[in-house]
């Protein structure tokens, strides 16, 4: 939402004053009032920017968020939003800028901007300015707060700051507005549901409710019944009406939850639900209508689904509107930090711990397959583990290294039961052998780690050299 003149009009009035000026004075006292008045034009953060980068002027709500930028500053904008002695361009990252120049039109890209409160997603906007000639002389830069995702530490929103993460927290911004169905994809654990509310925070229906189902593991009537509700009799157990979740997700978002794992019987219902608007309680002949945004997870294959003939076509190409990917733990690893201490202040509540550097390298070596819910695995246990409110690297390695069973294949494999249990004690042996390098011969420590007596290490390593 823009109040005062329209873009265009700021521009052709920014053009105007800059033919009436002298440059040189206008850079160098780092704005003119006129400019500034013009920048006003526009209800988000707005600055001036000339073709090398410099801040000519600035709207009072880019001040709000941004802070003051100090006259005679010569300052670039580069450096004010990310601190960088280069354009963003030359440092890693993408500039609508640059872009912007190449093209002579309008670019946007999402940034990790430095403000006035710490780091925040901003989505930034580049508007060329062309002379009377047509040459290109200036830009209008709008800087528009992305609120579905957090920047820094924070126990409730996603958060991150990597190139992954940013992609993710774009494509997500860009579909939120819309009521486009949305299909989120990506390997177990990586957040999709706090992707799903955080759509549906930064929606026209965020005032109404966002309703989960999980898909997973609910038979054909156990599903129906809790996503259209079901009337008295309907059913054995079925001794009062119960409404479905449809109704409470009117006018609001439903978020399907596994939707891979609905019974292929439940898929055609589900269809004609989405086409239709329209639906009947389990038992009841009365037909309901239901108005609702559609947001769907899965971790799984859905088109390989489709080829085996497990997931409906239509269903699919129903739903997979605007897919959108979620980057696994390990394609995002430059969050680790971040994440981490995000979800340690989530598990402790009011007591405070502190993640050391140490722990930080520690848990930077692993792979986490199960991503993110993984990490808050292990943070949890870490508490739980810990003697101080101080997590070092010797408190997560207990909690990364504990002993692994044999798996049931290699059971099953086994000869016998004697074979089976050798198999889990050399096993036993070799990680607390492991172990022991690790902490340098420190039979000690290697014992804590292991949460097991020092008289307990020496009988374990002792029998497995074949002496008590």
């Amino acid at each position: 939402m823009q109040r005062g003149w329209p873009p265009s009009t700021v521009c052709a009035k920014i053009v105007k004053i800059f033919a009436e000026s002298d440059m040189s004075q206008i850079i160098a006292s780092d704005t003119d009032p006129r400019l500034a008045h013009m920048l006003e034009g526009h209800e988000c953060p707005a600055i001036l920017v000339d073709m090398d980068y410099r801040i000519l002027a600035a709207n009072d709500a880019y001040r709000d968020s941004f802070g003051e930028i100090p006259a005679d500053s010569d300052a670039h904008c580069f450096q004010v939003s990310h601190g960088y002695s280069v354009p963003c361009d030359q440092a890693g990252e993408s500039c609508p800028l640059a872009a912007a120049r190449n093209s002579g039109q309008r670019e946007r890209v999402l940034h990790v901007h430095l403000t006035a409160t710490g780091r925040q997603h901003v989505d930034v906007e580049m508007l060329p300015i062309h002379g009377a000639d047509g040459k290109l002389l200036y830009f209008v830069e709008l800087l528009k707060p992305v609120y579905l995702a957090s920047a820094e530490l924070n126990t409730q929103q996603m958060v991150g700051r990597s190139a992954a993460f940013n992609e993710l927290v774009n494509q997500l911004n860009l579909v939120a507005p819309h009521d486009t169905s949305v299909l989120l994809l990506g390997e177990s654990g990586t957040g999709k549901e706090l992707a799903a509310q955080a759509i549906h925070r930064a929606s026209q229906r965020r005032d109404q409710a966002l309703v989960t189902v999980e898909c997973a593991g609910l038979s054909d009537t156990l599903f129906e019944s809790e996503l259209f509700g079901h009337t008295k009799g309907a059913f054995t157990g079925a001794t009062q009406n119960k409404p479905g979740l449809l109704e409470a997700a009117h006018q609001g978002t439903l978020f399907l939850d596994e939707i891979g794992d609905v019974p292929l019987g439940m898929q055609v219902k589900l269809l004609r639900l989405l086409e239709t608007g329209a639906y009947r309680a389990v038992g009841s002949t009365q037909l309901r209508s239901a108005e609702f945004r559609l947001i769907c997870a899965t971790h799984k294959d859905l088109p390989a689904m489709v080829e085996r003939g497990e997931f409906r076509r239509d269903l699919y190409y129903r739903i997979n509107a605007f897919p959108v990917h979620l980057p696994a733990l390990r394609e995002r690893r430059d969050d680790l930090p971040l994440l981490a201490r995000s979800i340690l202040g989530k598990l402790a509540g009011e007591k405070r711990f502190h993640l050391t550097d140490s722990a930080i390298r520690r848990l930077s070596r692993e792979s986490f397959p199960g991503n993110i819910r993984e990490l808050r695995n292990i943070l949890e246990r870490a508490i739980i583990f810990a003697h101080s409110n101080i997590l070092d690297a010797r408190v997560l390695e207990r909690c990364l290294t504990l002993p692994i069973p044999a798996t049931a294949a290699e059971s099953a494999a086994a000869p016998d039961r004697q074979a089976a249990w050798t198999n889990l004690k050399t096993r036993e042996l070799q990680y607390l052998l492991d172990l022991l390098r690790h902490c340098g011969g420190d039979k000690e420590q290697a014992a804590a780690i292991a949460g097991i007596s020092l008289r307990s290490l020496y009988r374990k390593l002792g029998a497995g050299n074949g002496t008590q």
